[in-house]
């Protein structure tokens, strides 16, 4: 078994094909079936079922597939920190929620990045349940999360709660029931507190699960849609889109870091103290 095999075999999964899997990698599609001959063979299982409409998993494919994804980021990890360039002396491995990129995300990074010249940083973006796994495995240090679950050496570091905030595209924009009305899946907590303080506004035509993608949308046909403040806010500035007054909910969100990490930088707690008071 080998990290060039796993990837093909992630590619595989991903693409939904060996052909699109041998386009994505660049390498022919006899070149793809070998290597997944050749893990098949190394661990004696048959990994996935091939059918005319492309391909899915075998219970013993299902299995290692997350231990694949898991293997094959840490071997990039390791690749970068023991190349860094000349004058760079550690490396920062952050993963963030796409949610909290705009705005807590990135001040995390500029932190990093403005306040220690000889450390490398790679951002990585995932969900909730990805970050966790990556924490977990060593593949990241510290991730930005709205899930408070820790693991092993790990330390909790809640930052102040993020509003969400109605915006609408013009600013007398119904509150209630404005048929241009964006549902966002903000998570559990808010879906319960939007269906109390709307629960006659009926289902919305349109809804995401991306505020970046909502606003977008926003944008370009017009609308309104809970988005987070510090998202919408340059928006807001600009007169693209208006503020309406309507009730605000907050959804927590934390820093989570390996404690292993954290031992060896003695800049994280001033760091974490200014992200703390929106510094």
């Amino acid at each position: 078994m080998n990290i060039v095999s796993l990837r093909t075999f992630i590619a595989i999964v991903d693409t939904g094909s060996l052909v699109r899997a041998s386009q994505k990698m660049n390498v022919t599609q006899s070149t793809v079936t070998a290597r997944l001959k050749t893990l098949e063979e190394g661990l004696g299982q048959i990994l996935l079922n091939r059918h005319k409409s492309g391909i899915t998993l075998t219970p013993a494919g299902t299995k290692l597939l997350r231990y694949a994804r898991i293997m094959s980021g840490l071997w990039r990890q390791a690749q970068y920190e023991t190349a860094l360039p000349a004058g760079l002396s550690s490396v920062c491995t952050f993963g963030c929620d796409r949610e909290l990129w705009h705005g807590p995300g990135r001040a995390f990074l500029d932190g990093v990045v403005s306040g220690h010249p000889d450390m490398a940083a790679s951002v990585q973006q995932g969900s909730g349940r990805d970050l966790e796994d990556w924490l977990n495995s060593g593949q990241v240090d510290v991730i930005m999360t709205y899930e408070a679950v820790t693991r092993g050496r790990q330390t909790i570091h809640p930052l102040p709660a993020e509003e969400l905030v109605l915006y609408a595209d013009r600013p007398d924009a119904p509150i209630d029931c404005y048929p241009k009305y964006i549902f966002v899946d903000h998570g559990e907590d808010y879906r319960r507190q939007h269906a109390e303080t709307y629960h006659d506004a009926g289902i919305a035509r349109i809804s995401f699960d991306s505020s970046w993608w909502a606003l977008q949308h926003l944008l370009e046909r017009g609308g309104s849609a809970y988005l987070p403040r510090p998202l919408a806010a340059p928006y807001a500035a600009r007169g693209e889109i208006h503020e309406l007054s309507a009730p605000i909910y907050e959804r927590k969100k934390y820093l989570i870091v390996s404690d292993e990490a954290a031992a060896s930088w003695d800049w994280f707690p001033g760091l974490v103290e200014r992200l703390g008071t929106g510094g």
